[in-house]
């Protein structure tokens, strides 16, 4: 599969918010602001996986297109699951 730039992107920004949230830690803040954060880091991988295994069956339908239909009921549901 080939990747993007705007899925390398989000990554350099996942890494970022993980920096963050470590420097967070060592200066002791806030359970609660820790927290918050780290939630935002899940919300923001589970939107990276969606955004990859979506693109991820746009670049198969387009080798197999006799299987456009299945392939674009996967997609209609990765995307009502999110």
């Amino acid at each position: 599969m080939k990747c993007d730039q705007e899925l390398l992107n989000r990554v350099k920004r996942l890494e970022g918010q993980l920096t963050g949230i470590r420097k967070m830690m060592e200066t002791s803040n806030a359970c609660q602001d820790l927290v918050i954060q780290l939630k935002a880091v899940r919300a923001n991988i589970d939107k990276t996986i969606s955004i990859l295994t979506t693109k991820n069956l746009q670049q198969v339908m387009e080798v197999h297109p006799e299987d456009a239909e299945k392939f674009q009921d996967a997609l209609d549901l990765i995307v009502k699951s999110r």
